[in-house]
């Protein structure tokens, strides 16, 4: 057996930053090299961020990263890391003569760099191009037919991207035919609640296929909606896990491997086409690393996976803290009512930027109670960011005279609707003002359902529970509180805004109840049709009560519009309101 010290950076890079994202690589590198890395690895598309989206399709876009990848390896020789080999994503063009599903050469392509003494020594891309949930990659880029395989201090390492682990047969197969010591795969995974593990078992399984150990480097941070958790690993040929990084966090995972040292008598040979993929070999560093002492690889330890509120909580700290910072977002402004959704978006905001730049607006009204007012102060004196008050009768009554008088006196839903966007325009006012970021607090059963009030409480720059069913926001909140009281602080929520029925209050005595079926059944019935696609028929079937079935369908269905305009917010389940479930607005199927 050989040995091996491979270093996987667990990095946060931004869309379209190639300085900076080049800085992040070369600081990564530089502090491998000092902890003695002989191979460091980088998430997928490390050069330009992920996922491009149809940045892909600019033709400038694509010259750049080109540049930039080729810049960072001069950057790294200037650094004096050049004889230390660094594995790269960015992306890339197809290269070579004719077209490929319909594509001509110069397509770009989801590509993998090897960086080694000033210049790029190999590339390759992507072959298993995912085309479901958010990832729309068949439209961005053509796939790749090539296994890198480098030889670094006398190990074969297989590089692979993403998907390609995920699928089988393709570069599966030819590293397991390469009969590689190691495959290392890049990658940009994103965060989803339940996932209960599947990376790991993933991973154990393809290296036992393969019958070599197996390096998973995942990026973190938030992008747009989507939210990187890292959780980088490494397990042995056996699929027993060797080292693991934490979630939610950049780490620099340094693994010690004894892998199988190369033999050059064993294994597809170079230009080997294997499952339609061609073994490409490059000897990088022939000779084995004298023997020395390994270090303790670190394994950091998993919450429960049956009980991941904690893990939902800080993906929804992360995507707001990066989505503010990322857009040049120094603070936020959000509405405070007293209820339990404004308590805990304000709630994250503090934890994602601190009490300081976090602004809170009560918006009293004519059917505002006496205790919702008193809990927004409260929430806003027990976590310490700035509130003002606002009352916005007299702005409600002059709309409603302005109304009146083109012959149109508001009633009922139009004037409850007018002030709910009363407050919606001051909360944008102040935006425009003081440059602030506002939040929307609205949760996804009531975007499912239509319950909320277009250009009113749905207005906002971002909405960090979004993806949160209404059920969830009360175990959050209940989480959040407990993990105070576990650190002895105080409990950020207040106790009134968890256990009191919930209301929009814009008619007297109003909840929630009034317009929707109980929260508990209707999230069930809603995660059945919204995250599985089952129609009334298969709702039925289940047991649902066939009126409640037909009434939930009618409701998010009528609401497509608005969720159409709605704000971006954190994904943290495997089908979100948007990017995941796509149905036209115009639509008369309604089973």
């Amino acid at each position: 057996m050989a040995q091996l010290r491979i270093a996987l950076a667990q990095v946060n890079p931004t869309v379209g930053d190639l300085e900076g994202n080049r800085r992040t690589v070369v600081g990564a590198a530089r502090r491998a090299a000092e902890k003695g890395a002989h191979l460091v690895v980088l998430p997928e598309m490390i050069v330009t961020g992920y996922p491009v989206e149809d940045l892909a399709l600019r033709d400038s876009f694509v010259s750049a990263s080109v540049r930039a990848t080729r810049a960072l390896a001069a950057d790294l020789d200037a650094e004096g890391l050049g004889d230390l080999p660094v594995v790269v994503g960015f992306l890339s063009r197809r290269e070579g003569p004719g077209e490929r599903y319909g594509q001509p050469s110069g397509a770009p392509q989801n590509a993998v760099a090897v960086l080694l003494r000033g210049g790029v020594e190999l590339t390759s891309a992507k072959h298993h191009l995912p085309n479901y949930g958010v990832f729309d990659e068949y439209r961005n880029f053509v796939p790749g037919d090539t296994l890198p395989v480098i030889r670094v201090r006398g190990v074969d390492v297989a590089l692979a991207v993403c998907e390609d682990l995920w699928q089988d047969g393709g570069p599966v197969t030819a590293a397991r035919a390469a009969r590689v010591g190691l495959l290392v795969t890049l990658n940009g995974s994103p965060y989803e609640r339940h996932k209960d593990d599947v990376r790991l078992e993933l991973c154990s399984r393809r290296a036992r296929e393969i019958g070599a150990a197996l390096a998973y480097v995942n990026m973190v941070g938030g992008q747009d909606e989507l939210v990187f958790e890292g959780d980088s690993l490494v397990v042995d040929s056996e699929g027993e896990l060797v080292a693991r990084a934490p979630q939610f966090e950049e780490d620099l995972l340094l693994v010690d491997l004894d892998p199988a040292a190369a033999d050059g008598e064993r294994g597809a040979r170079d230009g080997d086409v294997i499952d339609g993929i061609r073994i490409v070999r490059r000897t990088l560093s022939a000779d084995p690393v004298p023997a020395y002492e390994p270090r303790s690889n670190t394994v950091t330890p998993r919450p429960d996976p049956l009980s991941d509120t904690g893990e939902v909580y800080r993906a929804l700290v992360v995507g707001l803290r990066d989505y503010a910072a990322k857009n040049g977002f120094a603070s936020v402004v959000l509405g405070i009512s007293g209820g339990i959704d404004s308590a805990l978006v304000a709630t994250i905001a503090v934890d994602a930027l601190g009490s300081d730049r976090v602004h809170g607006v009560l918006l009293p009204g004519e059917h505002s109670s006496a205790h919702s007012v008193a809990d927004a102060e409260d929430l806003a004196e027990r976590q310490g960011f700035a509130a003002r008050t606002v009352p916005i009768t007299s702005a409600v009554e002059a709309f409603g005279q302005a109304a009146a008088s083109a012959e149109a006196a508001l009633t009922g839903l139009a004037a409850e609707n007018l002030q709910a966007r009363v407050r919606g325009t001051l909360l944008m006012a102040l935006s425009n003002q003081e440059g602030h970021l506002v939040l929307a607090t609205g949760n996804k059963s009531e975007a499912a359902t239509g319950y909320s009030t277009l250009y009113g409480d749905s207005v906002g720059g971002f909405a960090p529970i979004k993806d949160c069913w209404k059920t969830l926001v009360w175990e959050l909140s209940l989480w959040r509180n407990a993990e105070a009281e576990r650190l002895g602080q105080t409990p950020p929520i207040p106790e009134n805004s968890i256990s009191k029925p919930p209301s929009a209050e814009l008619s007297p005595d109003q909840t929630d109840a009034d317009s929707l079926p109980d929260y508990a059944l209707l999230d069930s019935v809603l995660a059945a049709y919204v995250g599985t696609d089952r129609g009334e028929a298969e709702l039925v079937f289940a047991g649902y009560d066939p009126d409640l079935v037909r009434r939930v369908i009618r409701l998010v269905d009528r609401a497509e519009f608005k969720r159409r305009q709605s704000a971006p917010g954190t994904k943290i389940s495997s089908r979100n309101l948007s990017r995941d479930r796509r149905v036209p607005i115009t639509n008369r199927w309604t089973v």
